[in-house]
């Protein structure tokens, strides 16, 4: 399944996915997996975890926060899953991959609320201003993502100014702004509550 780890590269026809879509070796296309009930539930939470390129660690930590919250425990896991500097700079559209995005956090080149926040895990709030500082605003990686995703629209939960290189939290997103991946998330509440 296309998990959109590469940036660009996974919007052309370089694509592995695209290119090779099953198991390496000889006897690779001969391969079915025959996954139920426990494979399942993992494979639903590994694409989860290298999807959003946490640890085992932070990804458990997560659930077990979202487990404590009222409602249903999978929309707070992916709320907090999305809710992350990392993955609301990717979602602005100012990298190209996740990976990009976090580099980007730990770097220093974003603000949130005019302090300049290096952690990738740090939870935006709806109001937040998350922004490109003054100084890495001529950035050419950056730049090159911001005009390499502009074609990408921007979640509803975030209002983006792209020449500025600037967002506002509008709120908390919602399950139906996290189209992009298939992702069960009844499945991981199942595979933890074992």
């Amino acid at each position: 399944m296309k998990l959109f780890l590469k940036g660009e590269r996974c919007h052309t026809e370089k694509c592995a996915v695209e290119k090779r879509n099953f198991a390496p070796g000889q006897h690779g296309k001969d391969r079915k997996p025959k996954l139920v009930g426990y494979g399942l539930q993992l494979r639903e939470k590994q694409k989860a975890r290298r999807y959003y390129q946490l640890l085992e660690g932070q990804f458990r930590n997560l659930y077990e926060k979202a487990l404590v919250k009222k409602g249903v425990t999978g929309e707070h896991l992916l709320n907090s899953l999305e809710r992350r500097l990392d993955s609301a700079v990717y979602r602005m559209g100012f990298a190209t991959s996740r990976a990009q995005a976090r580099q980007l956090v730990r770097h220093g080149h974003i603000n949130v609320n005019a302090s300049r926040v290096d952690i990738p895990s740090f939870q935006v709030k709806p109001n937040d201003i998350v922004e490109v500082r003054e100084a890495s605003k001529k950035n050419p990686t950056i730049l090159h993502a911001r005009d390499a995703t502009a074609h990408a629209p921007s979640p509803n939960w975030l209002e983006v100014d792209r020449e500025n290189l600037r967002a506002r939290v509008l709120g908390q997103p919602k399950r139906e702004d996290l189209v992009q991946i298939q992702l069960n998330e009844q499945l991981i509440v199942e595979l933890y509550s074992k």
